[in-house]
């Protein structure tokens, strides 16, 4: 299987590694604007073609499907003319800036009888498909309450680097470099984990945005500061089910932390995610009377890079599909229309 990767930014060199490691992939070309970039990526990957343009390389077309590792707000107009050329996509998240291209991407992608998935990487926890499995099994009983939140610091302490001065952090404040902010950039994540995890669908969401001062005129550079720094959601879900979804990039002592909590009426499932691993706690059966948890041990699950080429060997798109991905992508949407027709109220 020949894969190309659209864009060589950071992302795209955990594309390169990932399918390159699978036995019968290869990297064959690499697409970039600049081209000494592309040039560097291409060496280290040892990948033998290059492209300015999208369009040379589709006119090429010597490969199978493609990565789309550009900037959001590019890959509605890099996908669609993939998606013409007859290939393969897996892109990386979220799909499209809004609602209505995610769906177009979809419907398109599915009338081709194409195989297009999302890299959404929390996919790749294993407690968060045990979590999943468990309430599918009623293990749980009916869920009653789901709390979700994703937790950053890179905005109060540069482990990651400085944000201030640096264009990969920088771009991710700024609506005007293609930014939805902390909502675009996490919340389809915290959104993936929550709706996975407790197999439950979303059907209401009232959502505050907000997005604090962090330079003088909330300017550096280039970049205006505009896009949002955390969210809040009150969601109501398909079964009956409600709870809280919340987001922020100034949670200090948090570096890259998920978590969801997921309660029925016969017991109850917590997963943390943090970048020095992941846990999975039950209280189920008799412990609950005791309110005792338990973490259970969990077999590692096989990545979003294998499912997709998985599902290109078997011609059939598998999750987290594109489908899936612009369900998420219209619960962004509503949460912004949510914000906007909010109105402080003073208690």
């Amino acid at each position: 299987m020949r894969i190309l990767i659209i864009g060589t930014g950071g992302m795209a060199r955990q594309h390169a590694k990932q399918f390159t490691d699978i036995d019968g992939v290869e990297v064959v070309a690499g697409v970039d604007v600049d081209a000494e970039k592309l040039a560097a990526f291409c060496k280290a990957y040892a990948i033998p073609n290059q492209f300015t343009t999208l369009a040379d390389a589709l006119a090429w077309g010597e490969f199978d499907a493609v990565a789309n590792v550009t900037p959001d707000a590019i890959h509605y107009p890099t996908t669609m003319p993939v998606i013409a050329a007859g290939k393969h996509v897996f892109c990386e998240k979220p799909l499209a800036q809004n609602y209505a291209h995610a769906k177009e991407m979809t419907d398109a992608a599915e009338a081709a009888g194409l195989v297009a998935m999302v890299n959404l990487t929390y996919r790749n926890v294993a407690q968060i498909h045990k979590a999943r499995e468990l309430v599918e099994s009623g293990a749980i009983g009916d869920v009653k309450h789901i709390e979700a939140s994703y937790l950053q610091s890179w905005l109060v302490q540069d482990l990651w680097g400085k944000w201030d001065e640096e264009d990969q952090w920088l771009w991710r404040l700024s609506t005007a470099h293609g930014s939805n902010g902390a909502l675009g950039d996490i919340g389809i994540h915290i959104l993936d984990f929550a709706v996975y995890g407790a197999a439950q669908d979303i059907n209401n969401i009232y959502c505050r945005l907000h997005t604090f001062d962090k330079a003088p005129g909330n300017r550096i550079g280039k970049y205006t500061l505009d896009a949002n720094d955390s969210f809040a959601m009150s969601v109501a879900f398909a079964n009956g089910a409600i709870g809280t979804i919340s987001a922020t990039r100034f949670a200090s002592g948090h570096i890259n932390d998920l978590r969801v909590r997921i309660y029925g009426d016969k017991g109850g499932i917590e997963v943390n995610h943090r970048p020095d691993g992941s846990d999975i706690k039950v209280c189920l059966g008799d412990n609950v009377k005791k309110a005792k948890w338990v973490e259970l041990k969990v077999d590692p699950v096989i990545t979003n890079y294998q499912r997709f080429v998985d599902a290109v060997r078997a011609g059939k798109t598998a999750e987290p599909s594109f489908a899936h991905a612009a369900r998420l992508q219209n619960a962004l949407d509503q949460s912004v229309i949510s914000d906007h027709r909010s109105e402080d109220q003073d208690v």
